[in-house]
């Protein structure tokens, strides 16, 4: 018996990677995140299994039930969205099935910054413009952000932001980076993105606020920030096959 952590990619049900989707079709039981993962995600698994949904459930019922099919010998598909390690507090379930000697295992999955950038056709890391992509969010209602992780550090790089959880605090995100990146800077607001009715909204920092109140946004939104995300932005050509760049695989013209 085993507990398979999925990354279940950021919605769309072919987004899940082959591996998380073979889990899902072995698995004895399947427990999901409900808030993020469409039941469509989970609808592969075999007849009779049950699939519960754990967006109403504290983490002693998650883990009970998972010691429950332990008992039995039943293998867990503990699904989330997105990539696990970001923002997918996976941690402490962990650390509670370290110390019940239950076996896990975790298998990633595409992330949210990732499908919009697909969706967006954007590349996020431009030569001559941006070269770091940082992934972060606000603090809530959720945990504290550590001190040294404020958005206005990130934004002195000139990276690229990926900014999660925070669509209802925007103000705050674009009070902090206007100093920085200037009320021009490109911000892309996309909400439920892969999803079959996924939004977007591009502005500037300087108007991007009233363009997403417009638009009603108030969960399961990412905020890109950054100048790579303009189409005008001056972007040189990789080295990667310039016809004079020479590698292993491709070597100098003698």
């Amino acid at each position: 018996m085993t507990v398979l952590f999925i990354g279940a990619g950021p919605g769309a049900p072919d987004l899940i990677t082959v591996r998380g989707l073979r889990a899902v079709e072995s698995a004895d039981l399947v427990l999901y995140a409900g808030s993020l993962v469409p039941a469509e995600v989970v609808a592969s698994r075999r007849a009779g299994v049950e699939a519960i949904d754990t967006a109403s459930m504290d983490l002693d019922a998650i883990i009970a039930r998972i010691e429950d099919a332990h008992a039995k010998g039943w293998n867990v598909a503990r699904v989330h969205s997105g990539d696990p390690s970001l923002y997918g507090a996976i941690a402490e379930q962990m650390r509670r099935l370290d110390a019940l000697g239950i076996p896990y295992d975790v298998i990633p999955g595409v992330p949210a910054f990732a499908a919009m950038a697909a969706a967006l056709k954007r590349e996020l890391t431009l030569p001559g413009v941006v070269q770091s992509v940082v992934l972060t969010r606000t603090a809530t209602r959720a945990s504290a952000m550590p001190q040294g992780e404020e958005l206005a550090t990130f934004a002195r790089s000139g990276a690229t932001l990926a900014v999660h959880l925070s669509i209802n605090n925007l103000a705050k995100v674009v009070r902090e980076l206007l100093p920085v990146y200037g009320a021009d800077c490109p911000v892309v607001v996309g909400w439920r993105v892969s999803w079959p009715d996924q939004k977007f909204v591009a502005g500037a920092l300087g108007d991007i606020r009233a363009k997403v109140k417009e638009a009603g946004f108030t969960r399961t939104a990412l905020i890109l920030v950054g100048r790579g995300l303009s189409q005008d932005a001056a972007a040189g050509d990789s080295r990667l096959y310039a016809a004079d760049h020479s590698h292993v695989l491709r070597p100098a013209k003698r």
